[in-house]
């Protein structure tokens, strides 16, 4: 699923009420703050709202890591393996 980089290029000054709760929403607060939000239909619904006050780019997903406790199981694994 691709990223979405969203940076708030200017001030909510003068916008009206509904579009402050969307920048507040995507968890902008102030310009030139950035936020990563998965690609979504409520997340694209939300920046076109605020389309003019934003900046909207495209990151890479990054790599999903091992659940820690996969990793404990191996390592009990290795441990066992090797007292036998």
């Amino acid at each position: 699923m691709a990223r979405l980089k969203i940076t708030q290029v200017k001030s909510r000054i003068g916008s009206t009420t509904r579009q402050c709760r969307n920048l507040d929403a995507l968890g902008l607060k102030r310009i030139n703050a950035s936020v990563e939000h998965d690609d979504s239909v409520i997340i694209k619904g939300m920046i076109e709202r605020v389309k003019h006050l934003v900046k909207v780019e495209e990151v890479a997903a990054p790599a999903k890591k091992a659940a820690p406790k996969a990793k404990k199981a191996e390592v009990k694994e290795e441990a066992a393996q090797s007292a036998e």
